[in-house]
């Protein structure tokens, strides 16, 4: 599990990209790049880091399905996730 407080920071940075997209579109369109650099950092979109929706988990994140791969397979495995079967051969 991700401190709280790492998954709070997330959230907020999150927040603040959708509040500043419309803005950061049209600096970008007009090709105003001092108005871009005096925008907050946790605005840009580059910022933000995919994260497991369950454990907050940023590494071995599997983008389909929001979450990591430990997760992913703990679910698999408890049939919690459909058409997802452990496979043999």
């Amino acid at each position: 599990m991700a401190k709280k407080s790492i998954e709070a920071r997330q959230v907020k940075r999150a927040r603040m990209v959708a509040q500043y997209a419309e803005k950061r579109a049209a600096l970008k369109k007009e090709g105003d790049y001092a108005a871009l650099d005096a925008l907050p950092k946790n605005a840009s979109p580059v910022r933000l880091k995919n994260r497991c929706q369950l454990t907050g988990r940023p590494k071995g994140y599997m983008r389909h399905f929001g979450l990591s791969r430990v997760m992913f397979r703990d679910m698999a495995l408890q049939g919690k996730i459909p058409g997802v079967k452990k496979a043999s051969w």
